[in-house]
């Protein structure tokens, strides 16, 4: 046998496999998250994350965001996991970026919810004791399980130190926000109309109205001059020959029974119509419409403006049906009277109505003559003439019956239209005058207020200055909330519950007037509570207060403060520093609120309110809103529907970090559509990510960055070109979290990925990184540039991807966590390099596209087995030149012949030479070193020579 051949035999023995730097890395393919993420979780407890986090950026500027607090009850849903994700996904970032990103998680715990829970379980009708015994219990389990549920989606904060607003400190902390508050002028008693739900048996504020549709009778119904002969000149009659009646429409039949005034528009012109039905007056613009609506023949016989008829007083439609109803109703000018439907007239219940009461009081009515039936239940009060005991919506027919009897009924029919909803029983609200505490908006006086404590502006003017010093993500929040404050009534902050932080007033029993020392008794109750809780102010009893003397002329209230100013004063309470995690000199300033975008009129507003009336500007310098989440038809989420998409079961089947990368990769600023599909998608970009960082992981293993780093401007051109690229990235990476943006920076490091890396970088890299020398000059080069792009990349992806980032810096990082890190600078080279790379890259797409088309005949395999004859115009020449023989390796072929000519033309054939067995390039060279027939040259020399030389690829 011949020394060739036995050469040969030695060959086909050789497993050049083995001679490659192939990748390696214990970072599994396969996350397998829904079984490792709990570990995750529970690492971070044991180990104190946030506490390290804490601890690494102390002294460092703060970043606070304040925490709008979930309502302690029932399950998380999947939009509970968009608003507490995205608050990490913004806390975390800001920590990357060097800042002390504090995050104390909160809770909403008083009000009505919890109550009716607790009357469905226990029954109605608890002593007062029992029920917020019961309802703390009950708050303080629902707690426990939402805080399990937001840990396990990844969550990081203080959870062992959390807010809540039944925290002794906190309720207290609520009292003495409302001494403030007070003292500034702005909080007074006063019976006026405010929203009231028979349901809740109390108050609503404005923040908890929603409008649904609701089906309603319209009614047009007849009062009858009392003045004939004043009605008369005031049309510049001489007289009328029929009984003459004013006609309203209204939508509310069971305000009737309280009608006490009539409303006109002094600048509307009103006809006097001879009909069958008597002389009725109407607005002039809308007789054509109303004598068509009630079927009568009409002749305008006189026209007058409103304010004519001023002071002109009308019967009851019921005047003559019973004694009770036996009063007038006087005109009333008021501009809120159009033509733009029904009469052109108003009926006024000033009980009822907002516009009515303003009127009538405008107009010299006494509170006391105001007439207010309906009772908290809903049912008119037993005594009440006709409808007494019965429930006003039930009373409806039994009113018509009773106006169509007197004969002053015109018509009747039914519209389905926008009403006012309690938000919790999605019930029909009404107006309804109680009395109640207010925070004023506009000017006028307030309770104890403290002499030149009160501000210059009024609370709206104030609120409306901060709205202008605030930022708004998206920038239509702006508007939104500026138009609800500009817009809103007083804010009633008073409730008739037991759950609740205690409005601690003693009320003269003849004057209804407060006890002179109510602002001592406010400090003293706030201490009664922080030591005991609001159960204790319950017990203490007006002779322990005030003393046997008084105690006999006084009654205790007990109402509570409305759950908005529960979590609409967090900020004083707080952020101030009651609370333990929170350092004293924070101060009640947050950088950022976040909550859905119905807390414009919730918590959003409340917070503006509270803190421009005690500081003068808003809590926050920032506002976020989010939008709800939709199935992927965007209907809205139902039970009833089958649509829900619980986080849970997510968490269970795919992973918590789905849930995540679903979150940032969707904008938020309009609805977050979900199902089954859209969760496929992304769990492929999923793995499409975790893939490119197990390849970047597997290709560093070998490679200690403080020995074995290559200097930038010593590194190859392309590594070169990599790491200006990752710090371009970064550059617009880190600009987007600035502002809050997170689905395009998914967007962007899912391209990175495919086009940068997986397309391009690491695509051509992977010769350099197998077949070089192990320590050689150009596979370190390479493995610099990837130990850069990989600590970049973790950062990127860390505030979303947070159990992928935090398990692969615990194979590649050096300290605890990912997070105690910052996001750091990448090397970058000038635009020129930058530019040149980008032609470099259009010139090898046209390449493989013609690669491409000779693969599809069969003609080549892989695109190392093309040869290339590549000829380009005099620029792409000299840039396509300037790499040498490096050229293939950027297009990743075996062999390029480069030609000048006019234009960018490529020729493929398939290569005439041998395959190299071990870096599979098809070369000339395979078999000229007779030890190793099947290698190339090249692979030679990287595995028993000098190794070869690389200065661009």
């Amino acid at each position: 046998m011949s020394d060739k051949q036995q050469a040969t035999n030695a060959s086909d023995k050789t497993d050049y496999r083995k001679t490659l730097n192939l990748p390696d890395t214990p970072f599994p393919m396969r996350g397998d998250l829904p079984k490792r993420e709990p570990g995750w979780v529970k690492e971070w407890q044991d180990e104190g994350v946030y506490k390290k986090l804490r601890d690494a950026r102390c002294g460092a500027p703060k970043f606070i965001l304040h925490d709008g607090p979930p309502y302690a009850n029932g399950q998380l849903h999947i939009g509970h996991a968009v608003n507490k994700i995205l608050k990490d996904m913004i806390t975390k970032s800001r920590q990357l970026e060097g800042f002390d990103a504090l995050y104390v998680p909160g809770w909403d715990c008083h009000g009505l919810p919890i109550e009716n829970a607790i009357e469905k379980l226990h029954g109605r009708n608890l002593p007062r004791d029992e029920m917020q015994a019961k309802s703390r219990a009950f708050a303080t389990e629902q707690i426990a399980q939402q805080m399990a549920d937001f840990e396990r989606l990844g969550v990081l904060g203080d959870w062992g130190n959390p807010y809540k607003t039944m925290n002794y400190a906190n309720e207290a902390g609520e009292l003495r926000a409302l001494k403030r508050v007070m003292e500034r002028g702005f909080v007074y008693r006063g019976l006026k109309p405010v929203y009231w739900c028979f349901d809740c048996g109390s108050s609503l504020a404005e923040f908890e109205i929603e409008y649904q549709d609701k089906k309603s009778n319209t009614l047009d119904v007849m009062f009858k001059a009392h003045e004939p002969a004043r009605l008369a000149a005031a049309f510049g009659l001489p007289k009328l020959d029929k009984d003459a009646f004013i006609v309203i429409w209204t939508t509310t039949a069971w305000t009737i029974p309280a009608n006490q005034a009539l409303n006109l528009n002094p600048d509307l012109d009103y006809a006097l119509v001879d009909t069958a039905r008597g002389l009725l007056i109407v607005a002039e613009s809308l007789v054509e419409d109303t004598m068509k609506r009630w079927n009568l023949e009409g002749k305008v016989l006189a026209v007058a403006k409103g304010e004519k008829l001023d002071t002109l007083e009308f019967e009851h439609p019921l005047y003559d049906v019973d004694a009770g109803y036996r009063r007038l109703s006087p005109v009333y000018l008021a501009d809120y009277a159009t033509a733009t439907d029904g009469t052109g007239i108003v009926h006024s219940a000033p009980a009822y109505g907002l516009d009515d009461f303003n009127s009538c009081m405008a107009h010299g009515m006494k509170l006391d003559e105001i007439l207010n039936p309906v009772q908290g239940n809903g049912a008119y009060a037993a005594d009440f003439p006709l409808f007494g005991g019965q429930h006003i919506w039930k009373a409806v027919p039994v009113i018509l019956e009773a106006l169509d009897k007197a004969g002053r009924l015109l018509n009747t029919t039914t519209i389905t239209h926008s009403y006012p909803h309690c938000w919790r029983h999605k019930t029909p609200v009404i107006y309804r005058a109680a009395a109640q505490w207010f925070v004023r908006m506009d000017e006028g006086e307030g309770v104890f207020t403290k002499p030149g404590d009160k501000p210059q502006q009024t609370l709206r003017q104030i609120a409306l200055e901060a709205i202008e010093h605030t930022s708004f993500y998206p920038e239509n929040g702006k508007s939104r909330l500026r138009d609800m404050i500009a817009g809103r009534p007083d804010w009633c902050i008073s409730r008739q519950r037991s759950w609740g932080v205690p409005i601690p007033f003693f009320l003269h029993k003849d004057s209804g007037e407060l006890h002179p020392r109510t602002m001592e008794i406010l400090d003293q109750a706030a201490a009664i509570v922080e030591q005991g809780g609001i159960e204790a102010w319950s017990r203490v009893t007006a002779e322990e207060i005030l003393g046997a003397e008084e105690a006999g002329d006084y009654t205790k209230s007990t109402d509570i403060l409305e759950v908005w100013f529960d979590s609409g004063s967090t900020f004083w309470h707080v952020m101030r520093g009651t609370h333990g995690a929170m350092h004293h000199d924070v101060g009640p300033e947050a950088d950022l609120y976040l909550e859905g975008h119905d807390q414009h009129r919730g918590w959003f507003h409340s917070s503006l309110l509270l803190a421009s009336a005690i500081f003068g500007r808003a809590p926050y310098k920032g506002l976020l809103t989010h939008g709800f989440t939709v199935d992927g038809q965007g209907k809205k989420m139902s039970k009833s529907l089958g649509n829900t998409v619980s986080p849970q079961e997510v968490s269970g089947k795919l992973g918590a970090e789905i849930i995540r990368l679903w979150c940032a990769s969707t904008d938020y600023s309009g609805d977050l559509a979900i199902d089954d599909k859209i969760l496929a998608r992304v769990v492929d970009s999923y793995r499409r990510i975790r893939n490119t960082l197990r390849f970047l992981l597997a290709n560093v293993s070998d490679f200690d960055a403080a020995k074995d780093a290559v200097p930038f401007e010593d590194m190859l051109e392309i590594d070169r070109y990599a790491l200006s690229r990752a710090a371009a990235l970064q550059q617009d990476i880190l600009a987007h979290y600035k502002v809050y943006e997170f689905h395009p920076v998914v967007a962007k490091l899912q391209l990175y990925c495919s086009e940068d890396l997986g397309g391009f970088y690491l695509d051509v890299l992977k010769d350099r990184l197998y077949t070089t020398g192990e320590k050689s000059h150009a596979r370190r080069s390479a493995q610099t540039a990837l130990h850069h792009i990989t600590h970049a990349m973790l950062r990127w992806m860390a505030p979303f991807l947070s159990f992928t980032a935090e398990e692969a810096w615990k194979l590649f990082g050096a300290s605890d966590s990912i997070f105690l890190e910052t996001y750091g600078s990448i090397p970058a080279g000038d635009e020129a390099l930058g530019a040149k790379w980008e032609r470099i890259r259009a010139i090898r797409d046209v390449v493989n596209k013609e690669i491409e088309a000779v693969r599809a005949s069969g003609a080549v395999g892989s695109s190392l087995q093309a040869d290339i004859v590549l000829t380009a115009a005099a620029e792409d020449h000299d840039l396509l030149a300037s790499l040498g023989a490096d050229l293939k390796f950027a297009l990743i072929v075996s062999k390029v012949e480069l030609k000048a000519g006019d234009a960018l033309a490529v020729e493929v054939r398939p290569s005439a030479d041998t395959k190299c067995d071990r870096c599979w390039h098809y070369q000339s060279d395979v078999g000229s070193h007779s030890e190793h027939p099947t290698l190339c040259g090249r692979c030679v020399s990287n595995l028993y020579g000098a190794g070869e030389t690389r200065s661009f690829v």
